[in-house]
């Protein structure tokens, strides 16, 4: 078997609309497609005693052991690696489950498509699996849970912290999107304009001064102190020659820690002697330069959490400990405890698993104990000096035992500091009495508080911390920005511009993304294909966004899923024959099939807008959950008609005016002749872009009379649509450049064309490496009923294909249209131009079928400069 492609899907995508985490391998099985699994003797055995945990898969046949029925009974192999890949991920401890295995045409080859819980782990699993199922037909021994291993410690190093998953959960709930913004916990809710930031329990309302104020523990004392807020005696040392005089202001019992730190790291606490001292000192000043010696107050340890100045829950700390039973040593009452399932490494449970450090040995050794000590029955040993979650500590719930007082207390001090969400760490005797009548004080305040503690309390009812934080980030829940999604196989780039357009008139600073780049209103901010998730996303981080419009093409789709979950619009314009056999994708079916992605992510209250011109655009209408709008370039086309009966919305073309229906009421929009894109009516295929973009802007609840304005005030030029039927005129003839590539747009470009009266029509043409040889052919086809003489260049991209080839296959579609056509063949784009305008006659139209449209439009105005001189001169 080989694994010929992996392809990590993070949006909607060609599979899935909903499970949008997805890996797509492609398996060449090689030999192995001639041997399904009941023809290979002892891998139904193998299989079941490897990973006996496939017995749970129900598979088709809907109950337990359906898995194992169907490898007895004979399946191909493609599907036990499906389900082997998705075991691998839940033995690891991933909730997947997602996964599909479907051929693609090429005998062998399959598509094995399954969920990730991280991308990393999911990459690994999927090539261990096919691993895993090679020893199986071999017969050769397999460590699985190796591979167990490694997929889980992948998926630790990738996946969200506690604290920030929390949060990002408690806003999906809430219909609030998420991205990921970096491999650690940095995550944005929302997109454009109305997006919030969060880093575990830091926000983007976090302040700089509050922040620093909480990691400075002497600045943070100094203002509790001043506000009487009660804090323990302490000073702050950085010699050891200080260590003395600090002892005698403050007084035994001591703690010790770092002025700089957290998670409890380098702290010593109850210390009583010179020794103690001295040794705490060293270990605090490896984190630190200035250390704090502070009075050690005794009672239990205390967080508190408030959130947007509201206490909202708190909780008791107990330090990592074991309990002797008069049998096992500390060592193995550790190892014990660590067996609790809801313990695991670092933040990945519940509870941490308790390490013996040198610290804990220390501890020990100031009880007299060694890790090999064999406790007696009913002796509890603490083995740190901080109850921290993160050295597995435990914690409790208190919250509902909180006295008032202390609840004013902590709220107040959350304000003093400025924290919008503030940790407080208090040790008194009860929080159920008032910290400052029962000698309790505040230890410390902490800026990005882990929420664990309260949300998966070790005892007592876990709170939903993550909600009053979500509260305050979206108090009305409003964190989307209206997105307009643009897909088809042609019209998508000028659809999108003039959609762009009107949001822009109508006051939204508008960013969109085309084949020619990504802008933000009218500033291009990167230049180069951008019709892919990755450009959207770019635009739907910017905080200045405020309406999106967005190309959508197939490759993007079929390479990574969409870029967003769901969008306000959706515009399909035509679905015709273009990339196929790219991707798997082989007909036009399939090829629909990839667009009505699009479509499909429409939120129930917004629109599709469908091309009822077009069979399969219009089909789309029955997988959708979304509103229905259609427009048509056919007068009484009996779609709109019978859509428009029941109440529906269409944009149309009535007595040459564009139109917008919503049922028996009809509101114009704008005579096509003084709309300029379609060119006087001549352009038919911009006047449908033009009824699409229009019923979008309207779907939008943008004014019609806006609409209209910017409809008039879109002049189509280079600057406005580079490459889209940029028209120049010179004195004695005209070019026109645009990006027409297949067959379906040279033919509407072509109606237009013939209108256009020209002496003679010259067409520079190219075809495009990656297409089948039949559409290149069919494209030399149609330019040879359309031009007078043609000249043929190469893109600089041949795509695979050979020096000479392209040129071929058009001559033959050429020849097949108009054997007697003139053909040239100038394989460079600029020179193939200079040869048409210097040979240009009288009255004549060249059309340039661009692929590299910015240096042929510097080519073109060099012309113009020297067309203008020379009428000067004459």
């Amino acid at each position: 078997m080989k694994i010929l492609d992996l392809k990590v899907l993070m949006g909607p995508n060609f599979w899935s609309i909903r499970k949008t985490k997805l890996i797509q391998m492609v398996l060449d099985l090689q030999e192995l497609e001639h041997w399904p699994t009941d023809k290979i003797p002892g891998f139904y055995e193998r299989i079941k005693q490897l990973i006996p945990s496939l017995y749970n898969h129900h598979c088709s046949e809907g109950k337990p052991g359906g898995f194992f029925d169907r490898v007895r009974d004979g399946t191909w192999m493609g599907h036990v690696i499906e389900h082997i890949v998705l075991e691998l991920q839940s033995l690891a401890g991933m909730n997947t489950g997602f996964g599909r295995t479907r051929g693609t045409g090429v005998p062998g080859v399959y598509n094995v498509v399954f969920a990730y819980g991280e991308a990393k782990s999911g990459l690994y699993a999927a090539q261990a699996a096919v691993n895993i199922a090679e020893a199986l037909v071999q017969g050769q021994p397999y460590d699985v849970n190796e591979d167990i291993r490694q997929i889980r410690e992948l998926w630790f190093g990738q996946k969200l912290g506690p604290t920030t998953e929390s949060l990002v959960c408690e806003a999906l709930k809430r219909d609030i999107p998420m991205i990921r913004l970096d491999d650690s916990s940095y995550v944005q809710l929302g997109y454009g304009a109305k997006q919030k930031r969060v880093e575990t329990a830091v926000t983007n309302h976090t302040g700089m001064i509050a922040t620093e104020i909480a990691g400075d523990k002497d600045v943070t004392k100094k203002i509790l102190q001043e506000a009487y807020a009660p804090v323990p005696a302490g000073v702050i040392v950085n010699r050891s020659e200080d260590l003395q005089d600090a002892i005698d202001e403050v007084g035994f019992p001591l703690v010790v820690k770092p002025l700089n730190s957290n998670h409890g790291k380098g702290a010593t606490t109850d210390i009583n002697s010179w020794q103690e001292v001295t040794a705490a000192f060293l270990k605090a000043k490896e984190y630190s330069n200035e250390v704090v010696i502070e009075k050690y107050i005794r009672g239990c340890d205390y967080r508190a959490l408030v959130i947007n100045y509201k206490f909202v829950a708190a909780a008791l700390r107990t330090p990592a400990a074991v309990m002797g039973d008069g049998i096992h040593t500390i060592e193995e009452l550790v190892n014990i405890v660590n067996k609790d399932p809801r313990r695991g490494n670092g933040h990945e449970k519940v509870l941490t698993k308790i390490q013996i450090d040198e610290a804990t040995i220390k501890l020990l050794a100031k009880m007299n104990y060694t890790p090999k000590t064999i406790l007696a029955k009913g002796v509890v040993v603490h083995l740190k000096d901080t109850a921290n979650l993160s050295t597995g500590g435990t914690s409790t719930d208190v919250t509902d035992l909180v006295h008032p007082s202390n609840i004013r207390l902590f709220e107040r001090v959350a304000r003093i500091i400025g924290l919008d969400i503030c940790g407080i760490d208090i040790v008194a005797t009860s929080l159920s009495t008032p910290v400052k009548k029962n000698g309790g004080a505040i230890i410390e305040i902490n800026a990005a508080p882990g929420l664990r503690m309260h949300l998966c309390p070790s005892y007592g009812n876990p709170r939903n911390v993550a909600a009053p934080i979500i509260d305050m980030l979206f108090p009305t829940n409003d964190a989307r920005i209206p997105i307009v999604a643009v897909t088809g196989t042609n019209g998508k780039t000028t659809t999108t511009r003039l959609i762009a357009h009107i949001a822009r008139e109508a006051g939204f600073v508008t960013g969109f993304t085309t084949t020619d780049g990504i802008y933000i209103d009218e500033e291009q901010i990167n230049e180069g294909d951008a019709a892919g998730p990755f450009s959207a996303r770019v635009l739907l981080k910017d905080n200045s966004v405020e309406f999106a419009v967005l190309e959508c093409a197939r490759g993007g789709i079929l390479r990574s899923g969409l870029a967003f979950d769901k969008c306000d619009v959706a515009v399909v314009t035509n679905i015709a024959s273009d990339h196929l056999g790219l991707g798997g994708i082989q007909t036009l079916d399939q090829l629909a099939k990839v667009k009505s992605v699009v479509p499909e992510t429409v939120k129930e209250s917004g629109y599709a807008v469908l091309n009822a011109d077009d069979d399969k655009v219009y089909a789309m209408k029955d997988r959708l959950s979304c509103k229905i709008a259609l427009f048509s370039l056919q007068p009484d086309n009996p779609l709109i008609e019978e859509h428009c009966a029941r109440g529906g919305l269409a944009a149309i073309i009535d007595n040459s005016y564009v139109c917008i229906r919503r049922g028996r009421e009809t509101i114009r929009i704008g005579d096509i002749t003084g709309i300029p894109v379609t060119f006087n009516g001549s352009a038919i295929f911009n006047i449908a872009n033009v009824l699409a973009a229009s019923l979008a802007a309207y779907c939008s609840k943008i004014n019609v009379n806006v609409i209209s304005q910017s409809l008039r005030s879109f002049i189509p030029s280079y600057d406005t649509m580079p490459g889209r039927m940029n028209l120049v005129q010179f004195e004695d003839f005209a070019v026109l450049l645009d990006y027409a590539h297949n067959p379906h747009a040279l033919r509407s470009l072509g109606q237009m064309i013939g209108a256009y009266p020209a002496t003679q029509k010259t067409g520079i043409i190219a075809g495009i490496g990656d297409r089948r040889s039949e559409d290149i052919v069919e494209f030399g086809q149609l330019a040879g009923t359309i031009f007078d003489q043609i000249i043929i260049r190469e893109d600089k991209d041949l795509r695979g294909r050979r020096a000479n080839e392209i040129p071929a296959l058009l001559k033959q579609g050429i020849g097949k249209s108009n054997g007697h056509m003139p053909v040239m063949i100038i394989p460079d784009e600029c020179e193939a131009l200079d040869h048409a305008i210097s040979n240009a006659i009288s009255g004549s139209l060249i059309v340039i079928l661009s692929d590299n449209i910015e240096d042929v439009n510097k080519r073109l105005n060099y012309y113009l400069l020297l067309d203008k001189e020379k009428n000067k001169v004459t």
